[in-house]
């Protein structure tokens, strides 16, 4: 079957923002504008589209990014709902991996919010470009000016208004379009769906007038042609304008601003035709990149049917009626139902069963997927998130997706019998789907333990577990995920002899370690690149380095004292934490000709690594996160006290209104039952955020009181 849409009339956007800026409100308006749904879902009613989990419907957030396609001015739009909470994070992580463009919601009170800033990095990470769409500006205290600052300030951005609100907070009837120097003004009884577009009120003029002159100005600083018509005072049209915006916005040079209201159904129109207007096609981004899959060959797939098959698999989920789907972002070529197709990463050769196009938890069957769609795949079983797929005579490997470490873990066990032989299936199941949710076993307790990005996140994959899986569990208090590192340098004696009568055992590494706070990547790639036994894991920021000369230990048993090494960091030194942050150098060592074994340098490399970290005065880290609580002025004393208590740092205040943004680092490990606290000391009035920040050394006596809870569980048990 041919391809329906042509490439350059396609769109694959990602609507990205802080949890409660108006993202699945925005994305249902969009859905009714385009016909796609005949009725306006409400997050707070539980009946919008895209919040299609119960979970979702319950709590009025979104919880898993959802694929959605509609149709605007013959324009294929394919949009994903990604989530606000940082709990969530990893859904928009993989959601920006594999997109074009993004709408980037604030809201126009709270301005950019600490998961504005998250996502806005994630979106720098994988140069996506975006376009910023300032909603709720009916509400009391809207700022759109303070919003367009706060984008310069807080995220470095080079913002452009290319909209002004007419009107503001209950006064708020449509927006100023700068490039054709015309009102928009909204029916409020048709919904939105119909406007007049009239002079721009004379009280606006001036400031329409100014803002104009900024957007030509700061165009003109990044395109010549603008820049010439501004020298020479011929006039700029709105086709230079919008010609140049796009050329500047594809290049991410600028960040075309625009305003609304999603929920009173004012500004969506504008915002539809600015996603047409200034994101672009799959065919304008540059080729995918990817690595042979021998050798180090840098390859790369453009947008292009007839080029050789390649596509993503960014996200995993089990579905109760066809079973478990890929969701793909196919790069180059197409690809048939019924093909084979192969995962480098696995060696292995699958069949795609069926091929289907998302609209949130409903399907649509299509038998052919071409460059820059994104599809749901029946039949891949063995596949995980960031796999490759491709032909097997044409192998790429696509870079894969970086997730953040888990911060948080419970103990779990079912509740009875039935359930013990359920939850392993339902375990299985939800950490193929969610690469941040880990389950692994307390070598001490013996007990399960679940590990994820925060209490929500945990919360939700337990209450599935219940729904989807009908397996009931009994949930432990939250742990901390401390992590353990060294301080300073050591060295350290690996020595493995065993003789039974037979061929017996030997193996010696002798292994200096330092610390590697901060690895430098462009370092790390010249050592590994010079020396194929040189290795870095970006798991542990483990460096490894082959220093053996004279071939003291052959070099085919060097791969195995890493691996020693790799095994001994998972359980560290101090109170069986995962290790990270040291660089290992491989020193000298001796072998037997007869004896020596991978498996004997294996335990050498894991005792001298343990003997030099009980040295190297280790040291315990702990997770500290990046707070911000929006509370009234007159509870601001207690607020602050309650979080010296808590251990936490304070870094800045800041009036908005008639309420203070506090903004502190304080450790997970006193966050828990924060939310209740918070509400009780400001009667319900105040609100906090928090995400991941980084791993700090724990003081002394907190890791004291630590290594002795665990050390006491592991006597206990």
């Amino acid at each position: 079957m041919p391809r329906q849409v042509p490439l350059e009339k396609t769109r694959n956007i990602g609507i990205m923002a802080h949890i409660d800026a108006g993202k699945t409100t925005t994305t249902e308006r969009i859905l009714y504008y385009t016909g796609i749904t005949h009725r306006m879902g409400e997050v707070h009613e539980g009946t919008a589209v895209m919040d299609w989990m119960e979970q979702e419907q319950e709590r009025g957030i979104t919880i898993t990014s959802a694929a959605t396609t509609c149709f605007w001015n013959d324009i294929r739009i394919n949009i994903i709902d990604t989530p606000g909470h940082v709990d969530f994070t990893a859904e928009v992580e993989r959601s920006l991996r594999v997109l074009d463009g993004a709408i980037a919601i604030l809201g126009a009170v709270e301005g950019v919010e600490p998961q504005t800033e998250a996502v806005w990095r994630q979106a720098d990470k994988y140069r996506v470009p975006r376009i910023v769409f300032v909603n709720k500006m009916d509400r009391v205290g809207a700022d759109f000016d303070g919003c367009v600052s706060q984008l310069r300030s807080k995220l470095r951005a080079i913002p452009v208004a290319i909209q002004l609100p007419l009107g503001v907070e209950d006064q708020f009837q449509g927006v100023i379009d700068l490039l054709q120097e015309k009102a928009i003004v909204y029916k409020d009884e048709t919904l939105g769906a119909a406007y007049d577009v009239t002079d721009i009120p004379a009280a606006y003029v001036q400031k329409a007038r100014r803002h104009r002159e900024i957007l030509i100005e700061t165009l003109g600083e990044a395109d010549d042609h603008i820049l010439s018509k501004y020298v020479h005072g011929e006039p700029v049209t709105a086709e230079d304008l919008q010609a140049s915006l796009r050329r500047a916005a594809v290049g991410l040079k600028v960040v075309p601003v625009l305003c609304g209201a999603a929920f009173k159904n004012k500004g969506i129109q504008p915002l539809l035709d600015a996603v047409v207007n200034y994101l672009p096609s799959p065919a304008e981004i540059l080729p995918a990149e990817g690595q042979a899959v021998e050798g180090d060959q840098t390859l790369t797939r453009g947008a292009d049917d007839s080029a050789p098959f390649a596509a993503l698999v960014f996200k995993i989920m089990t579905d109760p009626f066809v079973g478990q789907l890929a969701f793909l972002r196919v790069y180059s070529g197409s690809l048939s139902v019924g093909e084979f197709v192969y995962n480098p990463r696995r060696d292995r050769r699958e069949r795609v069963s069926r091929l289907l196009r998302m609209h949130a938890n409903k399907r649509e069957e299509i038998s052919e997927a071409f460059a820059g769609d994104i599809v749901a795949a029946v039949g891949l079983k063995t596949v995980s998130t960031g796999d490759t797929i491709c032909p097997e005579d044409a192998p790429i490997v696509l870079e894969v997706i970086d997730f953040p470490a888990p911060v948080i873990s419970v103990a779990i066990e079912p509740r009875t019998k039935a359930d013990q032989e359920k939850m392993g299936l339902a375990l299985s199941k939800l950490t193929q789907e969610d690469p941040t949710f880990k389950v692994h076993t307390d070598p001490d307790t013996g007990q399960m333990l679940i590990s994820g990005m925060g209490e929500l996140h945990l919360e939700i994959l337990v209450d599935r577990m219940l729904r989807e899986f009908s397996v009931g569990a009994n949930v432990g208090r939250p742990q901390v995920a401390y992590r353990e590192t060294i301080g300073a340098a050591a060295e350290g004696e690996g020595k493995y002899i065993r003789q039974t009568g037979g061929r017996g055992q030997y193996g010696h590494a002798d292994l200096r370690l330092d610390p590697l706070p901060h690895p430098d990547p462009h370092a790390i790639a010249e050592l590994t690149r010079k020396k194929s036994t040189n290795k870095f894991d970006p798991d542990f920021n483990l460096l490894f380095l082959d220093q053996i000369v004279g071939g003291v230990i052959p070099r085919e048993y060097i791969p195995a004292v890493y691996q020693g090494v790799r095994e001994a960091m998972e359980t560290g030194v101090l109170a069986g934490y995962e290790m990270t942050g040291v660089q290992v150098a491989l020193v000298h060592g001796s072998y037997h000709e007869v004896d020596s074994s991978e498996i004997a340098f294996k335990i050498a490399g894991s005792l001298g690594f343990k003997e030099a970290a009980r040295k190297a005065q280790p040291v315990l880290l702990e997770p500290v996160m990046k707070v911000e609580v929006v509370v009234p002025e007159e509870y601001m004393g207690d607020v602050l006290g309650n979080l010296s208590a808590r251990r936490g740092h304070i870094e800045g205040m800041e009036k908005r209104g008639s309420t203070q943004i506090l903004r502190a680092k304080v450790p997970l490990a006193e966050m828990f039952g924060y939310a209740t606290d918070l509400r009780s000391r400001t009667q319900g009035r105040a609100s906090y955020t928090m995400h991941f920040l980084r791993y700090e050394p724990t003081p002394a006596a907190i890791a004291e009181e630590v290594i002795a809870r665990v050390q006491g569980r592991a006597v206990g048990n």
